[in-house]
């Protein structure tokens, strides 16, 4: 039986790939035609985890929900239903089971959930992109993407892995670009 339904929407889309390059997880059940996304965070960031839930509307497959894994980390999640756009993700951003960068448009919501997903203020002036699972080229890569929208970082070593860290004067477009859209629970991700 074929759970999909309909085509996915922009702003569907837009959660996704900000999600993908964040901490979003896609995959193909082995004899399954089409893949389907998992959101998975802490049970602190639940308020998180219910709006992309809300966001995902009709391509969620039931309820978010709290469970406990082998360690002490209690998480929250929900994961989509199988869906064609996904797959057409999943293609996109996976080769060999590895995440990658593919060549993609980013807009204030991919840029949003991204941000909510791995964004960090350090201190009183770092705002950090934790990018340490992607390849050094691949965030060469999100360097350029970021300077698309007039945001410009560098990398910054975290311990052996690079993340990404916005040079100051691009702080402010950051906050600008995100802060209507960044939930009031990760408000703080931005120093607000």
């Amino acid at each position: 039986m074929d759970n999909t339904v309909g085509s996915l929407t922009q702003v569907q889309k837009s959660v996704l790939i900000g999600s993908l390059l964040g901490d979003g997880y896609v995959r193909i059940v082995p004899g399954r035609k089409d893949a389907f996304m998992e959101v998975n965070h802490c049970v602190a960031q639940k308020e998180y985890v219910d709006w992309k839930y809300k966001m995902l509307g009709n391509i969620v497959s039931g309820l978010p929900k709290q469970y406990k894994n082998n360690g002490k980390r209690i998480g929250y999640r929900f994961n989509t239903r199988q869906h064609p756009g996904i797959t057409k993700l999943f293609k996109t951003f996976y080769r060999d089971g590895k995440k990658l960068i593919p060549e993609i448009i980013l807009n204030p919501l991919i840029l949003a959930v991204w941000y909510m997903d791995d964004g960090s203020k350090c201190g009183h002036s770092s705002y950090y992109l934790n990018t340490q699972q992607f390849s050094f080229p691949d965030q060469e890569k999100l360097l350029t993407l970021l300077k698309t929208k007039g945001l410009h970082a560098g990398l910054n070593r975290d311990k052996k892995y690079w993340r990404i860290r916005f040079l100051m004067p691009s702080v402010p477009r950051l906050k600008k670009l995100v802060r209507n859209i960044v939930i009031p629970s990760l408000q703080y991700k931005l120093g607000l």
